[in-house]
């Protein structure tokens, strides 16, 4: 691997902050050294999900588009966020793989900018449990292609992007073992899992801890619009075994943003999901923009702070500096019990819900 690097160990230097060479100056939004635990690692109260980072089908993704995202990366580091979710299916048609090949030159360009402040980036890919991975050999391989493709010689968080508990049991244990052989190998600093029920949850969290390895976090959906029986369920497994809650979808993919109404819908598939779900969001989103008035925040800020309040790390996508810059704002102070119970209430009495991960298990 040409030029490879460490991400979970190695430093890497930021700008300075006044740089004129940067387009935007990055005004530090909380305290640089207010990070969390996961495991072994150090990561923000926050980090950017980078689905849309390759993906044509849904977010309209163009090659036009990634010197803007250079920025975004670049402004995410410059303001703490160091965590930075993957995976080796993001990205659709010729640009498969996009995602994470652009987040290894987004590194490489930003370590070769020279400054005073430094701090570590966290890389969390996700390995796809694809139907021809029927052993740990493969998913290792998998994974070997996912730090070719990155050019870095660690992974942060190897993840597996679902379980295949529901359609394929017999290969769940071979996806395990790879896991295993690939902390074992030293090609991640940490594991986790994406997708999994409470049931599967405690299942691969003892077989891995009989193996010596710690199971360091749990992404799964998770917002005002996905607040299931499960989700409290995997929360509270999550809080009593010490795993750290990955959340995904933070905004329902835009619905909780307030930019969308049932005749004003996202371009694509998206706008056939809203079409359904968002007539029966009212009690929320008002709910949502009656705290974010009184707060001075955004409906997106509101909807992520909630996720932080409920102890997740939320993994926003980013697409512009724009939306980065607000997802920012969701940082730095905290719903108050009052608004909690009053968002929740409103959530309960919307009977519109977020369609469910179809590989999701229990």
């Amino acid at each position: 691997m040409a030029m490879a690097i460490s991400i979970c160990s190695v430093v890497v230097a930021c700008s300075n902050i006044n740089n004129p060479s940067f387009p935007f100056k990055f005004p530090t939004l909380w305290p640089s050294t207010q990070k969390l635990k996961m495991g072994s690692l150090t990561v923000s109260p926050m980090g950017f999900g980078t689905w849309a980072w390759g993906n044509q089908f849904l977010w309209g993704y163009r090659q036009s588009m990634d010197d803007d995202l250079q920025r975004i990366f670049n402004f995410a580091l410059h303001n703490g966020v160091n965590l930075f979710d993957t995976a080796d299916s993001y990205g659709t048609g010729r640009f498969n793989g996009q995602s994470e090949k652009l987040l290894g030159r987004f590194i490489r360009d930003f370590q070769e900018k020279k400054g005073s402040r430094r701090q570590n980036i966290v890389i969390a890919t996700k390995f796809a449990a694809y139907p021809w991975r029927l052993t740990p050999g493969q998913f290792v391989n998998a994974c070997r292609a996912s730090l070719d493709r990155m050019q870095i010689e660690q992974i942060g968080i190897g993840q597996l992007h679902w379980s295949t508990a529901n359609y394929a049991p017999f290969q769940e244990l071979a996806l395990w073992d790879g896991l295993v052989a690939m902390y074992d190998k030293g090609l991640v600093q940490a594991v986790g899992v994406s997708n999994y029920g409470p049931k599967q949850l405690l299942k691969i969290h003892d077989y891995l801890k009989d193996r010596g390895v710690p199971l360091c976090s749990a992404q799964v959906q998770f917002s005002l619009l996905s607040m299931g029986e499960d989700q409290q369920e995997i929360k509270s497994i999550c809080d009593s075994l010490g795993i750290r809650i990955i959340a995904y979808s933070p905004l329902g993919l835009g619905m909780l943003t307030g930019k969308y109404s049932p005749s004003e819908l996202p371009s694509g598939p998206r706008g056939l999901l809203f079409k359904q779900i968002l007539p029966g969001l009212d009690p929320l989103l008002s709910s949502l923009r009656d705290i974010a008035n009184k707060r001075r925040k955004t409906m997106s800020q509101v909807a992520i702070n909630w996720c932080i309040c409920k102890g997740t790390i939320p993994i926003p996508g980013v697409k512009s500096i724009t939306q980065a810059k607000d997802n920012l704002g969701a940082l730095g102070w905290r719903l108050s019990s009052d608004e909690l119970l009053q968002l929740e209430y409103a959530a309960q009495e919307s009977p519109g819900r977020m369609v469910q991960n179809i590989f999701q298990t229990r």
